[in-house]
């Protein structure tokens, strides 16, 4: 038995080795396994399948094997490795698609010959052969403790992967040394208080279900800027906030969040695509390194990990995707790194844990999922947030949670959206009439919410010296003012209306089409600045101010209308205008104000405005 070589486990004699007795699609159960743990990692069967102890009943454990276990048969071997499920972080990590046990697929791929998951195939999850170029940030003699930055490796163009003290390690540094070195070679040892030496390398492990610690909680403000404009004007996210975007199929969930990984204003981008179609993952490897980010001029790939479970995946491997994705955003979060972790779709992770919960003969909950499935998105979304990181350096860092949701025919009264709602501050609810209409992004402007709105107002007034939250304000009692009149022009027709009102209706048309509605696949309208995003606005706004004023000063609507098509146009082609030359949009609000004093005046009406 090779892997039980590989686990330093020789023979049947040993203590933590017991057998199997019954086998339930990824669930197995195991006797004599009494000397094992909660959460151990096992290795099952003849060919050695990777499962995880997920109940104990006397000697007998119940694992949840995250290969397939066809052939596997009552009598097989099982050893258990003693430790939990853990991934490996340090360099080699950015740039690589992982499976939701942190297998690494490109290298998987290569070393089996296999465009498929081969079982029991042993792989390191960082590749232990490439160097790294190590350079120290301490000297010899300094006094460290956990979460310090020992030295730097400059893993890609764009990442700065910084070597920290691992957590429950302090004392004395008394070697470091620059160099090239492999991730298991020593690069430091530091002499702890009880005299032993601690050997640094430049990986460590960490268990996936254990929150990494930190010093101290913060309150988030900064806002994450997405390039999204319904979501940066209406419905912002902070930096460390948490967000859902639950919406039936086809209603663009998944590109909603390929939108905010390539474009959103963080240093770190860490995909899940937990239980979604295998084409979906294609299109994120197909696109993201062809893909140029804005700020830094790289490829996205340059600072983005992807975690793949797809759905014809092991199951039991889907639930234990997300926890290896939050695990590497904390880790880049204690470097002092913005983290945004994507997770398509936590459906599919609750349908897991419905899945083994049945196999487990657990009790139901509301619609078969366990009764604890709350606890379990609670517990993954309350490891997002703004932290002061361990170490003497006093940084700070963020991981932003955004996690789609897939309520069956669109119900969000289905227990997965209600028990996220519940956590999460910012509500993206996908709507499918609007999918219909063609458009995209299809968030709902009257359902949606974020409670950071009056907070990022707030910051975005005081930072950018502008009445931003006014604007915002303004524009969304504009929306609800529209949805009001459609009632009336429902019942009796447009004619009904006055000619406020019907100038209501077109502003509010002119926010919705020539603002809100954004296309993913135009290579301009795909991302937009924020400072375009409030020349934009802007000029909506001004042209329904100065247009109302005219109708004040005695101006008709048809007036108004005919007399400004061609500057209507003009605004609503702002959205294709390059964000180099965002000062075309600005230069229109000057004509908006021309274009209307001039429709007054022609009317025989004397401006008195000036």
């Amino acid at each position: 038995m090779r892997w039980a070589k590989a686990l330093n486990f020789t023979g049947g004699t040993d203590l933590n080795q017991g057998k199997i007795i019954k086998v339930s699609g990824p669930l197995v159960v195991a006797s004599g396994m009494q000397k094992a743990n909660i959460q151990d990692i096992c290795r099952v069967g003849e060919l050695g399948l990777i499962g995880e102890i997920i109940e104990m009943r006397h000697d007998e454990a119940s694992i949840q094997v995250y290969e397939e276990t066809s052939g596997i048969s009552p009598g097989e071997p099982v050893i258990t490795t003693g430790s939990p499920l853990s991934v490996e972080l340090g360099p080699g990590l950015i740039s690589q698609m992982f499976d939701g046990i942190q297998r690494p697929l490109e290298r998987f791929k290569k070393v089996t010959n296999s465009d498929f998951l081969i079982r029991g195939v042993e792989l390191p999850n960082l590749d232990r052969e490439q160097t790294w170029s190590f350079v120290p940030r301490a000297s010899i003699g300094d006094s460290v403790q956990a979460g310090d930055i020992v030295g730097t490796v400059q893993e890609t163009h764009v990442v700065e992967h910084r070597i920290l003290v691992p957590f429950k390690v302090a004392g004395k540094l008394i070697k470091i040394e620059a160099g090239d070195y492999k991730v298991e070679d020593i690069v430091y040892e530091i002499e702890q208080a009880d005299g032993t030496v601690y050997q640094g390398t430049l990986m460590q492990k960490w268990p996936v279900r254990k929150g990494r610690p930190f010093a101290k909680k913060l309150i988030p403000e900064e806002p994450l800027v997405t390039g999204q404009r319904v979501i940066d004007t209406f419905f912002p996210v902070t930096k460390g906030g948490a967000a859902a975007v639950p919406g039936p199929f086809g209603a663009g969930k998944t590109v909603v969040q390929h939108q905010i990984a390539k474009f959103a204003n963080v240093d770190i981008v860490i995909y899940v695509g937990c239980g979604e179609r295998g084409n979906e993952m294609t299109d994120v490897l197909n696109e993201f390194p062809e893909l140029i980010d804005p700020a830094t001029g790289q490829s996205i790939m340059e600072r983005t990990v992807l975690i793949a479970n797809t759905s014809n995946m092991p199951v039991a491997a889907r639930e234990a995707s997300i926890y290896t994705g939050i695990t590497i955003a904390e880790y880049f979060r204690d470097m002092g790194y913005s983290v945004a972790i994507m997770a398509d779709s936590t459906s599919r992770w609750a349908e897991a844990l419905r899945e083994m919960s049945g196999r487990l003969e657990e009790m139901p909950g509301d619609e078969g999922y366990p009764a604890y499935l709350g606890s379990r998105i609670a517990e993954y979304y309350e490891r997002a947030g703004r932290v002061v990181t361990l170490g003497q350096q006093e940084r700070e860092g963020t991981i932003t949670a955004i996690g789609a949701v897939s309520p069956p025919g669109g119900d969000i009264s289905e227990p997965v959206t209600q028990n996220t709602l519940r956590i999460v501050k910012v509500f993206w609810g996908l709507d499918a009439p609007l999918a219909q209409r063609r458009h995209f992004p299809a968030i709902n402007w009257l359902s949606s919410y974020s409670l950071y709105l009056d907070e990022i107002g707030q910051y975005i007034d005081k930072r950018e010296k502008m009445s931003w939250a006014e604007k915002v304000t303004r524009a969304m009692n504009i929306l609800q003012k529209e949805s009001e009149l459609e009632e009336i022009v429902r019942l009796v027709g447009i004619d009904s209306l006055s000619e406020r009102d019907r100038l209501t209706m077109n502003t509010a048309k002119m926010i919705r089409e020539d603002y809100l509605q954004q296309n993913a696949f135009d290579t301009v309208d795909t991302y937009t600045s924020f400072r375009k995003q409030v020349a934009m606005l802007s000029n909506i706004l001004l042209f329904d101010t100065e247009a109302y004023q005219s109708l004040e000063l005695g101006a008709y609507l048809s007036e108004i209308m005919s007399g400004t098509e061609e500057l209507r146009d003009r605004i609503a082609r702002s959205k294709f205008i390059a964000e180099k030359s965002i000062e075309e949009i600005e230069a229109l609000a000057e004509s908006i104000k021309a274009t209307l004093h001039d429709i007054v005046a022609q009317g025989g009406m004397t401006d008195e405005r000036d």
